[in-house]
């Protein structure tokens, strides 16, 4: 390959992978990964979760399709997008751990809009799969029920936060739990160890969230709470 030949082609070739990066560029969009990396929705679903037009959530996955990212599969007048397969998982929790570690400004929007978290205990994924094994846990999913039976940590129980305080009588006091959602950034579960701390509850926060967990091949499981 002479020169010419040569410097087309890197150029050719770091321009496709820019697409990832183009894609990747807008907060909204990586929510939108975020919350497709729980299960597969529809624009429609996305844009009310999001608080965005359904024109507007459109065109965010619009671009993520665009650089093959998310999928879509119709079924009758319903369009499902989902994440094209693990490895766009693998790439968004590998994305937001490079921002933790090298962005300052991470930690001062979570000090800032969350800023009781530094009292409650946490716990990690590899943490709690121990202790999980020794079966001295409670875990409860506290996301929504949906997304709790496509799929889960492994034992589990669902009990969805808008649900919690009216279900507090299911949950023993000499347990203790652990609340998990979304991920780091989701608030539902703070929100729930809020309100147990409260109601006199031994409660941690997991660190991490459900595709966590999975990408760390922990076991998991589907279907809906028993």
């Amino acid at each position: 390959m002479d020169k010419a030949a040569n410097r087309l082609f890197k150029d050719e070739i770091f321009a496709q992978f820019a697409r990832i990066g183009k894609a990747l560029s807008s907060g909204r969009r990586l929510e939108l990964l975020e919350l497709l990396a729980q299960r597969e929705r529809t624009v429609e679903e996305l844009a009310r979760i999001t608080g965005m037009s359904v024109a507007n959530c459109s065109q965010h996955l619009q671009v993520l399709k665009g650089a093959s990212l998310v999928t879509v599969r119709r079924e009758g007048l319903y369009a499902y997008h989902s994440l094209a397969d693990e490895r766009v998982l693998h790439l968004w929790l590998s994305f937001r751990q490079v921002g933790e570690v090298q962005l300052a400004e991470v930690s001062r929007v979570v000090d800032t809009f969350l800023s009781d978290r530094k009292s409650f205990a946490a716990i990690s994924c590899a943490e709690l799969h121990r202790r999980l094994k020794r079966r001295d846990v409670t875990v409860l999913d506290v996301r929504p029920a949906d997304e709790y039976a496509a799929g889960h940590i492994a034992g589990a129980r669902s009990i969805p936060l808008a649900e919690l305080e009216a279900r507090l009588k299911d949950i023993s006091r000499g347990e203790t739990i652990v609340a998990y959602c979304r991920g780091p950034y989701c608030v539902l579960t703070d929100e729930a160890v809020r309100l147990l701390s409260r109601r006199g509850y031994k409660v941690l926060r997991l660190e991490e969230g459900f595709p966590d967990w999975q990408m760390m091949g922990l076991p998991i499981a589907s279907g809906a709470s028993a």
